[in-house]
């Protein structure tokens, strides 16, 4: 259990981030075809906190910038504004995003199981490069035992070590990943869409192992997905994402039991309902708009069934509407949605 004085604050904390990407054609076209810098903002003044021993989901559409979220906490991208803190600790202004102590404390699994593994390396070698990287196991022996440990951690044999990567499945490949992120004993996992290349039954079998660790290991969450149906069965607070920012934000029950967001809304009715239930359904209609030229105002008006002239001019901005939920929706505000 943590102490008092660690409860206190969150473990990850995202004030106003933002990530901007320049995609603009080289200097010398620009120069002659007089063409502006093309910046892409994936991710745009998102603020959130993930407190110990919990799972915050970030879900919405590919494109959202939901894994740049989670590379940005992480350290794999640099932020563009705003700050992330770790336990109390800022990211430095060096080019290492982390120091090394608070950098052991947190990993990250990745979709492919079979791209993030290093084909030519053995299970053993791959579980065991964390503990060599940060020196927290130093001689071999110990090193072996610890590999092993982990590999039987995650429903895998001590014997799987001595294969590589290309000899699993993918639900073996991606515990292999979940051991190698537990090998350097990390308090907090970014998962980016860790069952999304995985048959059905086997993504049940990885969320129910990533439910045990949490337990029985006490750590945090970011759970990247697009797939409400697998965020339901283990996330405590969900976060949607359009167009690099966050439109809704709230504990899980109360998302799926009283969504606020039109978006949410729409990808909620896309599950299917096997009750059949006969509730109205709104699909979600039309395209995610061009990130390089987003609509003014509000990102998701052109899809929106509630949009109005305020919704085309003004930007929402998340706010706190029942007590629970933060929603940027000015139909939210204005009370102009149907229950």
């Amino acid at each position: 259990m943590p102490r008092s004085n660690e409860s206190a604050h969150p473990l990850v904390a995202v004030h106003g981030v933002a990530r901007y990407f320049d995609v603009s054609r080289p200097w010398l076209h620009r120069i002659v075809e007089r063409a502006p810098r093309l910046l892409l903002k994936a991710v745009d003044d998102v603020s959130f906190e993930i407190r110990r021993g919990e799972t915050l989901a970030l879900v919405g559409e590919s494109g959202c910038g939901k894994s740049t979220v989670a590379r940005l906490i992480v350290g794999l991208y640099r932020t563009s504004k705003g700050q992330i803190e770790f336990d109390g600790h800022a990211q430095l202004e060096s080019a290492s995003a982390w120091s090394p102590a608070v950098r052991r404390r947190m990993q990250m699994i990745f979709q492919d199981p079979y791209a993030s593994l290093n084909p030519r390396w053995r299970v053993a070698d791959i579980v065991a490069e964390p503990m060599r990287v940060h020196r927290t196991v130093a001689q071999r022996a110990a090193l072996r035992e610890r590999t092993a440990a982990l590999l039987m951690q995650v429903g895998l044999s001590p014997d799987d070590g001595r294969k590589y990567p290309h000899e699993f499945s993918g639900g073996q490949r991606q515990r292999v990943s979940i051991a190698r992120a537990l090998s350097s004993q990390p308090q907090f996992l970014a998962c980016d869409e860790p069952t999304s290349a995985l048959d059905v039954s086997v993504q049940a079998q990885i969320l129910n192992l990533m439910k045990e660790l949490q337990a029985r290991l006490g750590l945090t969450y970011l759970f990247i997905s697009h797939n409400l149906a697998v965020v339901s069965q283990i996330a405590n607070r969900v976060g949607v994402m359009y167009l690099g920012r966050l439109v809704e934000l709230t504990d899980a029950a109360t998302l799926f039991a009283r969504p606020q967001h039109p978006y949410t809304r729409m990808l909620l009715d896309a599950i299917p309902d096997l009750e059949m239930s006969g509730r109205p359904r709104t699909p979600v209609a039309g395209e995610v708009a061009n990130p390089l030229d987003p609509p003014a105002g509000c990102a998701f008006h052109p899809r929106c069934p509630y949009a109005n002239a305020r919704c085309r001019a003004e930007l929402p901005l998340l706010k706190a509407h029942d007590g629970i939920t933060l929603a940027a929706c000015h139909a939210v505000e204005e009370g102009r949605l149907r229950s």
